[in-house]
C-alpha cells in the first residue's frame, strides 16, 4: 500500500454526484467546506434537491442524471437495488473518472445481495461502461464522512481503488485535498476486496493518521 501526493491547486475537475442518499450528500458537504463545486442529480429531478441546494449553497447545483455523469469525476452512491435503473441509458464514460462509493447491502434488512461471488466493483463497473471505476467513499458511514477529517491530532483515513493507475492517483488527490489521509489499495482485485461491505475487513474502521 501507499499513498498518494496532492494534486496542485491548479487542477479543477468538474464533480458530478448521482444519488442525494446519505452518502451522495455527506460528500456534497465535504467538497463546499473546501470550496470545490459540484453537481448533483437523483431520481426525481433537479425540483427534489432544491433544499439540500440552499443547505449546502452556490457551489451545489442541481442538474439532470445525464448533466451530472458528463462531468471529469463521478461519484455514484445508489441503493443497490435502484443502481440498475439510476445508471441505465447513460452514454458511454469515454474513459472519465467514476467513484464507486456504494455498498451491496441496504437498509433496512441490511441483507447482502447476491453477488455469486463476484466482487461488488465488478458488478456497479458493468453498469458503467467506458468508465475508469474508483472505489471510494464506501467504508465509512455518512456522519463520519461528513465529519472534519481533522480528528484525533490527525487526519482520518481513506481507502481507494482501480485499476486504471491515473484514475486512482487523481481520486487519491481528491481525498487529500479533502483533508483526509488517502490509502492506495491498489487494483480492484485487491483493494475493492479489502474495502466493500459486507464481506471486507476495512468498512467501519474509524482510522486516524497522526502526524
Amino acid at each position: 500500500m501507499n499513498t498518494t501526493p496532492s494534486l496542485p491547486s491548479t487542477a479543477q475537475p468538474g464533480i458530478g454526484i448521482i444519488g442525494a442518499g446519505a452518502i451522495g450528500t455527506a460528500f456534497t458537504r465535504i467538497l463546499a467546506r473546501q470550496g470545490i463545486a459540484a453537481v448533483i442529480a437523483n431520481s426525481r429531478g433537479p425540483d427534489s434537491l432544491a433544499a439540500l441546494a440552499a443547505e449546502i449553497g452556490p457551489l451545489l447545483r442541481p442538474v439532470t442524471r445525464e448533466e451530472a455523469a458528463a462531468q471529469d469525476i463521478v461519484l455514484v452512491a445508489v441503493n443497490w437495488s435502484r443502481l440498475p435503473q439510476a445508471l441505465a441509458g447513460l452514454p458511454d464514460f469515454g474513459g472519465r473518472t467514476v467513484i464507486d462509493a456504494n455498498n451491496s447491502i441496504e437498509a433496512p434488512l441490511f441483507k447482502p445481495a447476491e453477488l455469486h461471488g463476484r466482487l461488488s466493483s465488478e458488478v456497479f463497473a458493468e453498469l458503467v461502461p467506458g468508465a475508469k471505476v474508483v472505489k471510494a467513499f464506501n467504508h465509512l458511514g455518512a456522519q463520519l464522512l461528513s465529519a472534519d477529517p481533522q480528528a484525533g491530532g490527525g487526519r482520518r483515513v481513506l481507502f481507494y481503488s482501480g485499476d486504471d493507475g491515473q484514475a486512482r492517483a487523481g481520486v487519491g488527490a481528491l481525498i487529500e485535498r479533502l483533508g483526509f489521509f488517502g490509502i492506495d489499495l491498489g487494483a480492484l482485485g485487491v483493494g475493492a476486496r479489502l474495502a466493500q461491505f459486507p464481506g471486507g475487513p476495512l468498512p467501519l474502521l474509524n482510522l486516524v493518521k497522526l502526524g
